[in-house]
């Protein structure tokens, strides 16, 4: 019998946290460090034209450090989770064949956890299907979409938080294309291995107020440069509703509601701002269940220096044979 070959797997640095606390500063000065290249793990970066709300870092903040998987897609598109894990597994393989470090940034917990922990076999987004289900939420509320999965998959139901519109809708989504659960399908398929060794960081805040006053500053900052009439550019198109990805995404559809004449411009700002606290308190969940090797507080002093030294002996290891 033929012996098992060795698998070459390599460290990749992984900077992880809720939003606004400061990831995307960061991680240009660890690059700059540790001669690495960004590969984003962020949902809505992908997306060319949303630059405001977003808080995409510009070309003069990545100070020529190359930054993949932001404003790749236009959009009207949708991207899935498999997606992002065969590009972003694409770019940390080239990233290594330069003889760079790759470092995965961001805080969409679901693209992370598909490079860590790998990824079921499921299908692809079905745009038609996505939409129904966003019209029966909108009709119903996504509570009531929660109780549709909770009876045909209560076990999905039980781990996905009834305010999750994204992955209730991903479940439904699932079982309206296969007849079969998310449960099921995940139970019976082969998950991908990993092909890399995981060095992360997680940047957490010490005070959560103190993050709080972040999102609303920055927040009402990003209103102040404009974004407004991001939005109006995307609501003009033609081509978008609140049910596109990219609409959906936070600060964006409470902008849009506003356009829309849902909410006037107050409301706008106060669920922009309450919305994006959501939105931390799920990753700050999400993070808790992760396996790390760094935490650190988003506002100790000389982050970058002291997680330079914790990891740089990691990431500058030579690959590791198992």
């Amino acid at each position: 019998m033929a012996s098992k070959q060795p698998v070459l797997r390599f460290p990749v640095l992984c900077l992880m946290g809720p939003t606004a606390t400061g990831k995307s500063k960061l991680a240009v000065e660890l690059a700059l460090k540790l001669d690495c290249e960004i590969v984003s793990v962020d949902s809505v970066l992908v997306y060319r034209g949303m630059d405001i709300g977003t808080a995409k870092p510009t070309f003069e903040e990545r100070q020529g450090v190359p930054h993949h998987l932001i404003d790749i897609l236009d959009q009207s598109e949708a991207f899935s989770t498999g997606q992002f894990r065969r590009r972003a597994l694409e770019a940390i393989t080239a990233i290594r064949e330069r003889g760079k470090t790759p470092m995965l940034v961001g805080g969409t917990m679901l693209y992370f956890r598909s490079l860590l922990q790998g990824l079921s076999s499921l299908p692809e987004a079905a745009p038609e299907i996505r939409r129904e289900i966003d019209l029966e939420a909108r009709c119903l509320g996504w509570g009531k979409m929660h109780e549709q999965l909770e009876q045909v998959d209560a076990d999905s139901a039980a781990r996905i938080h009834p305010n999750d519109p994204q992955r209730i809708q991903r479940a439904l989504e699932v079982f309206r294309i296969t007849g079969k659960t998310l449960t099921e399908l995940c139970s019976g398929n082969p998950v991908d291995e990993t092909p890399f060794i995981p060095v992360t960081a997680k940047i957490l805040p010490l005070d959560r107020t103190r993050l709080h006053q972040r999102i609303e500053t920055r927040f009402r900052r990003m209103i102040a440069s404009g974004l407004v009439e991001e939005v109006a550019a995307m609501y003009r198109r033609g081509d978008l509703d609140p049910a596109s990805p990219a609409v959906r995404a936070v600060g964006y559809r409470q902008v849009w509601a506003h356009l829309d004449g849902e909410i006037d411009y107050e409301s706008m700002i106060e669920k922009g701002i309450t919305a994006t606290r959501q939105l931390a308190k799920r990753q700050m969940t999400w993070l808790r269940k992760e396996s790390v090797s760094f935490v650190y507080d988003m506002e100790c002093s000389d982050l970058a220096g002291r997680i330079h030294a914790d990891v740089e002996p990691l990431v500058e290891n030579c690959d590791l044979i198992e």
